[in-house]
């Protein structure tokens, strides 16, 4: 099983689980597609778009359950991020944790992110 991640808000979570799915954020919304990263990629992905941002969820997502909805696609650098076309479906999810900042003001990934 591949786990993709989405990084958001909390309330935005919380709305998502209170919807029975998650629409996006409002930059996903606009590009068209929900962004979401691989483990390897997460780090740089908070590191750029959420730097010292309090609040937020890590999102482990299984990608083969996505189906042809999915499409990885070119982005920073050439490499290949995994975006989501449609909803969210939380039957999908496989985690969901905190993603607190550490002394230095950076996010603090789960050790176990694979």
């Amino acid at each position: 099983m591949t786990t993709i991640y989405k990084i958001c808000i909390a309330a935005e979570w919380q709305q998502a689980e209170r919807d029975g799915r998650y629409r996006g954020s409002a930059v996903d919304r606009s590009d068209g597609f929900i962004h979401f990263s691989t483990a390897a990629q997460a780090p740089e992905t908070a590191a750029k778009w959420f730097a010292g941002q309090i609040g937020l969820v890590l999102i482990g997502v299984d990608a083969g359950s996505l189906t042809d909805r999915l499409k990885w696609e070119p982005s920073r650098g050439g490499a290949l991020f995994p975006h989501l076309y449609g909803d969210l479906p939380l039957a999908a999810v496989r985690s969901v944790v905190p993603l607190p900042l550490d002394a230095a003001g950076r996010h603090v990934f789960p050790d176990n992110l694979s």
